[in-house]
């Protein structure tokens, strides 16, 4: 088993949550963000763009920071670098409302992993929801 999560969880969040914060997704339509976000809106998640530009991205307004954003989120995916993850967890956790933070392929930090889990919250790691949902969900 990788490092992220078992398969029955990855498909939980993927199949119950409705509301992703994709951390990292401007309007550069060349990033890894940029298609996986346009996955999730294909299989009716509302993705919540989440960049300093806070640029609007696929009919979605941005928003700087995930403490900006006005409304109920229940995942935090995260497209930065490892190094700024735990970070970023860190204000995630600062929402009650994130029940889930899911760091993408090649974002990995175990002690943000550990605070999350800690939490009692969902922690998925070294993943991507492109990539899952075909495996898990056909």
């Amino acid at each position: 088993m990788r490092a992220g999560s078992d398969e029955d969880t990855i498909r939980r969040v993927l199949t119950e949550s409705r509301v992703w914060a994709v951390v990292g997704l401007g309007d550069n339509p060349t990033r890894p963000a940029y298609s996986v976000a346009r996955f999730l809106q294909s299989r009716g998640k509302r993705i919540v763009p989440v960049h300093p530009s806070a640029a609007t991205v696929h009919g979605e307004q941005g928003y700087a920071s995930l403490a900006d954003i006005p409304f109920e989120v229940d995942v935090a995916d995260v497209f930065r670098r490892s190094a700024d993850a735990g970070e970023i967890a860190d204000q995630a956790l600062a929402r009650p409302d994130i029940t889930t933070v899911w760091f993408q392929l090649g974002v990995v930090d175990p002690e943000a992993a550990e605070r999350v889990r800690g939490t009692g919250r969902t922690m998925v790691m070294d993943r991507c929801p492109a990539i899952e949902w075909p495996r898990l969900l056909g």
